[in-house]
């Protein structure tokens, strides 16, 4: 497995970084699983100046993003399978007050993440859920540090999908029904929540009792709301499939969300591709079994 690396300069100039914060708790099953990365310059420097990954061959530098670094990433997630470069997803750990969060290269990385349903991870908790899923699936014992990340019980998810990838949402929502009920609290936005709601009853859940509280509609301002519930930390997992083909009306509305997410980089899991939320659905049963 071959990912880009990445990390904004508030995560990678200091040992309180998100970076460092990541590798403390990922190292051991970067090397169990022999996971590969093309990282971006400073972030590179970064991971040899604070002593992580130490003799580590599948680590390789890449320029710095302001030389092309996170362009080459974006070219090596569509792939560039002549040159071996063909990435299988990306660790792009953001600042969203740092400008280049939002330079072209930056939004092209997650674009081309969503079009080749490859993971594209932006949070501290994503990565770290991320490398467990993974973990699970090659048939390793479940990290119990990585616990915190299945207590559905006391969690809510965020169930949204743009227009047209509502019915992958609903195809998503019942093929994993029995797991998405297990938490504590379902919540959407308009059509999707409404629509989350009449497959539920449809499956035997009481009549009237709503299985996905609903905000308003992502135009009106539901985004909105639900970012609010994950700055609170009153939302600890997103499943938001976007759409990636189609020019939205509510873009500010959108990266509002997407703020909220890697504002609280430590505590909040954001998967947007539909295949990679499926494959944490079948981990996340895995697991459960070897407890």
């Amino acid at each position: 497995m071959l990912m880009g690396l990445a990390a904004n300069r508030l995560h990678h100039e200091s040992i309180e970084g998100a970076l460092l914060e990541f590798l403390r708790h990922a190292e051991a099953g970067i090397r169990e699983l022999n996971i590969g990365f093309h990282a971006v310059g400073r972030t590179y420097d970064a991971i040899t100046r604070l002593g992580m990954l130490e003799r580590y061959a599948p680590l390789k530098r890449y320029p710095r993003g302001s030389r092309g670094g996170l362009m080459k990433l974006v070219a090596d997630v569509v792939g560039m399978p002549e040159e071996g470069r063909t990435l299988d997803g990306a660790i792009y750990l953001i600042d969203p007050v740092d400008p280049s969060s939002i330079f072209p290269e930056a939004l092209a990385l997650k674009r081309q993440c969503l079009i080749h349903s490859k993971p594209f991870l932006s949070t501290v908790a994503s990565a770290r859920d991320w490398l467990e899923m993974e973990r699970i699936h090659a048939g390793l014992p479940r990290n119990p540090q990585a616990d915190r990340f299945h207590e559905f019980e006391k969690q809510t998810v965020a169930l949204i999908a743009h227009d047209a990838l509502k019915p992958t949402m609903l195809e998503f929502a019942a093929r994993n029904f029995d797991l998405l009920s297990c938490f504590s609290r379902r919540v959407g936005t308009g059509t999707t929540g409404q629509r989350l709601n009449e497959l539920a009853w449809s499956k035997g859940w009481p009549a009237g009792r709503p299985w996905v509280d609903r905000y308003n509609s992502g135009p009106l301002g539901g985004d909105a709301q639900i970012a609010d519930l994950v700055l609170d930390r009153r939302c600890q997992r997103a499943i938001f499939f976007e759409d990636p083909h189609v020019a939205r009306q509510h873009e500010a509305d959108i990266q509002l969300l997407e703020r909220a997410v890697t504002t609280v980089t430590h505590e909040t899991v954001c998967t947007t591709a539909p295949h990679i939320a499926q494959r944490w659905c079948d981990a996340a049963v895995l697991r459960a079994r070897q407890e």
